[in-house]
């Protein structure tokens, strides 16, 4: 019985092919990050009080300084600073010589603003005056955002299956560039809001195709390799942004230079191979041969043996005959498929939402902006390393769980300890960051290997969904620290562990073939190698067998 990893020994399964792939795929991944954070940027809101001019005082600020003036017209909050989104009703010259905060004096609403261009030259709140009542919309553009993400994870998750991974991938680029530079030119908030979702739809497609394009074409050794690359590729972007948006202050210019890079993914299109396991799994065997024999010829490898004969290839034999068309229902008709569905839904809600849940949470170092967000995307290079390092040693399973309850352990620890002892908080918090960062580099591998070929797009869609939702609820959860300042991190540590422990449930991965078909998952074929492996599925408590 022919399985997939023995025609990829054939053509040379890890090569100058898969190294090309992979080079290609991670460069568009650096973007994810641009557009993914782009808020924390964009949507910053400067500080900023109300416009007053002579005019609106009949001349009487006309001899005062810039502070006098702030004194007469600004009432003052209980720590001493000017209120951002009221004035008085008329200058209060007495101000100047018996220092009140006028609190008790009559005021009025602004209804324009002087904002402070030190560290931004121009944000959605400056441009569209989302301050005071309108505030909250300069997070909501975030919000839109990841709903366009979730959304367009649920849509290419299923497209990506019917009609391929490269053609979905071409449309994942050309939406995400015609809407990401589109939206740099809006005159209105509206229109840049409903920019902002259709360009996280199309984002979408980048970060869950690029994984499995190239993990498909790639040999079981050097799964877990792969796998860090694409999430290094994340944290380098990162970097980057923060390297942008320190030199280019304005947000359209910003979002013009994190967009444009996707144009170089575009050209590159074209010297992108379609996943041959997708090929085979839907019939297309001619066209399969094509992309193996191009890549025996770029790995300088070995023609395909005639004793192989991919149209005999066992594991597409009953999807062919039927000509069966697999959805999102898949995931959950069969036992030990909607076992996996329910815990690796429950796993990337965790992941993502404590992950987010730090990543918002943290004061930073004192540093600029610009250099806080530098260093905590630098600190996630190690951690994916370092998992790396881990991940063929003691197994996926063993990885996932760890770092996402260690990432429990570090937040239930900065729940008791005190704000005073701000460097051992912040030690713990570096760690929780990297622990959370570890666990999402994990995820992505562990999640592809578990599902079958034939819905494993449909399986990384319905995942990036749930993480997706995860991230949204994220900064909601961080707004009930006004009803109990330590409930947030009380939420965000019980999802941490509860998701940790749920990858109990789930079965080990390492040196395992990737499953093709659904059977081969139900009946535990296509999962076993030479080695021996001690993988319990606690799904249905039986354990995997080895292949021979």
């Amino acid at each position: 019985m022919v399985a997939f990893e023995d025609i990829l020994e054939e053509v040379n399964g890890f090569g100058p092919f898969q190294i090309l792939i992979l080079v290609l795929l991670c460069s568009p991944r650096m973007v994810l990050p641009g557009h993914f954070l782009l808020n924390n940027f964009i949507g910053a809101v400067p500080p900023h009080h109300c416009l007053f001019t002579d005019a609106d005082a009949d001349g009487l600020l006309s001899n005062l300084s810039e502070r006098q003036r702030l004194v007469v017209s600004l009432p003052l909050r209980d720590d001493g600073v000017p209120k951002a989104c009221e004035m008085f009703a008329e200058p209060q010259l007495e101000l100047l010589s018996n220092g009140s905060s006028g609190s008790e004096l009559p005021t009025v609403r602004c209804s324009r603003w002087v904002y402070d261009n030190s560290t931004f030259s121009s944000t959605l709140a400056t441009e569209f005056d989302l301050v005071c009542d309108r505030k909250s919309l300069a997070r909501t553009t975030s919000t839109i955002f990841f709903m366009g993400v979730m959304l367009g994870a649920i849509a290419f998750g299923f497209l990506c299956d019917k009609y391929g991974r490269k053609n979905m991938l071409l449309v994942s680029y050309v939406l995400s560039v015609v809407f990401g530079l589109s939206s740099a030119f809006v005159s209105s908030y509206e229109m840049f809001a409903v920019l902002r979702f259709f360009t996280g739809f199309g984002l979408t497609g980048i970060s869950i195709i690029s994984i499995v394009l190239s993990l498909e074409w790639s040999d079981t050794a050097h799964r877990s390799f792969i796998g860090v690359m694409g999430s290094t590729a994340w944290s380098v972007g990162n970097m980057i942004l923060a390297g942008l948006a320190f030199a280019i202050r304005d947000w359209r210019h910003l979002i013009l230079a994190v967009t444009a890079p996707l144009g170089l993914a575009l050209l590159s299109w074209w010297w992108l191979p379609e996943s041959a396991r997708w090929l085979l799994a839907n019939g297309k065997v001619e066209k399969a041969r094509f992309y193996l024999e191009r890549c025996s010829k770029f790995n300088k490898g070995r023609n395909l043996s005639p004793q192989i004969k991919l149209e005999s290839f066992s594991d597409i034999k009953d999807t062919k005959n039927t000509e069966k068309t697999y959805n999102f229902l898949d995931l959950i008709r069969t036992p030990r498929i909607r076992c996996y569905t329910v815990i690796t839904g429950i796993l990337w809600y965790g992941v993502a939402q404590t992950y987010y849940g730090i990543s918002l949470n943290i004061s930073g170092f004192g540093l600029s902006l610009y250099l806080t967000h530098f260093i905590y995307s630098a600190i996630e290079v190690p951690a994916k390393w370092l998992i790396f390092a881990l991940l063929n040693v003691i197994g996926r399973k063993k990885c996932q769980a760890g770092t996402q309850l260690l990432t429990g352990v570090c937040i239930f620890i900065n729940i008791f300890t005190p704000d005073s002892f701000w460097y051992l908080r912040a030690a713990i918090g570096i760690l929780g960051k990297g622990a959370s960062e570890a666990a999402f580099t994990t995820v992505f591998l562990y999640t592809t290997e578990i599902y079958p070929t034939v819905v494993r797009q449909n399986a990384m869609g319905y995942t990036s969904f749930m993480s997706r939702l995860g991230v949204c609820i994220a900064p909601l959860i961080l707004l009930l620290e006004d009803v109990w300042s330590l409930l947030p991190q009380v939420i965000l540590c019980a999802v941490a562990l509860l998701s940790g422990l749920s990858v109990l449930l789930l079965p080990e991965t390492l040196h395992a073939h990737l499953p093709e078909t659904i059977e081969d998952v139900e009946k535990l074929r296509g999962r076993g190698t030479s080695h021996s492996v001690d993988s319990t599925d606690t799904c249905l408590e039986s354990k995997l067998s080895p292949q021979t």
